[in-house]
């Protein structure tokens, strides 16, 4: 291998070309490091974007009673099936229930109705109380001892003692202010929900 000598030392050429060419691909891969961060923060990510996007939701194993948690833009929402013995009790607390009819706008118009829902047995709802953003808990059974004998079933937030029924109805004289929120969704088949959208077929 070629050498050459500068004052009283030897340089090895080879060596040489190689430590410069290593300190290049270094150098580059850390401008490109360095780069990247600031590159993909101006694209966003595919989480991101999901974040806001309707969701198909398929129920067709949703069990009589049972509820499943889903989520959306960020946010829990609750499918219930309700039995007809849970729909009978709607009625029955319009007089406990601060909004009994929905006159507040905390569901789209198509589900201001005593159910409040598109289909009576499908009931669909963001999952957070409206007093502090805590999420309730379901509490189907009737007059159980902590919730006293006048409970027929619903929603209980063990945070601030707010009440719910099975419609998302607040009880009255207590902290939460209004009803549950009710997305936009719509059935795309008898075992399908979509949410986000709604039955006109606009994206919330």
């Amino acid at each position: 291998m070629a050498k050459e000598t500068v004052g009283e030392q030897k340089v090895d050429e080879g060596k040489r070309r190689f430590l410069i060419g290593a300190t290049s691909v270094v150098g580059g891969i850390g401008s490109v490091a360095a780069a990247t961060p600031f590159v993909m923060s101006m694209f966003p990510s595919e989480r991101a974007k999901a974040a806001g996007a309707p969701i198909e939701v398929e129920i067709a194993k949703l069990e009589p009673g049972q509820k499943i948690d889903v989520e959306w833009r960020g946010k829990v929402c609750w499918i219930v099936s309700r039995t007809p013995p849970m729909l009978e009790t709607l009625p029955k607390l319009d007089s406990k229930v601060a909004d009994p009819n929905s006159e507040y706008p905390q569901q789209p118009p198509y589900c201001k109705n005593e159910s409040r829902s598109i289909k009576p047995e499908i009931w669909v709802a963001v999952g957070i109380c409206t007093h502090l953003g805590c999420s309730p808990t379901y509490r189907p059974e009737v007059a159980p001892g902590d919730l006293g004998p006048d409970w027929l079933g619903g929603f209980f937030c063990p945070c601030h003692q707010s009440k719910f029924d099975l419609a998302g109805r607040v009880y009255k004289g207590v902290p939460a202010p209004t009803n549950l929120v009710i997305p936009p969704y719509r059935f795309l088949s008898d075992t399908k929900i979509e949410v986000g959208v709604g039955q006109d077929g606009k994206t919330a």
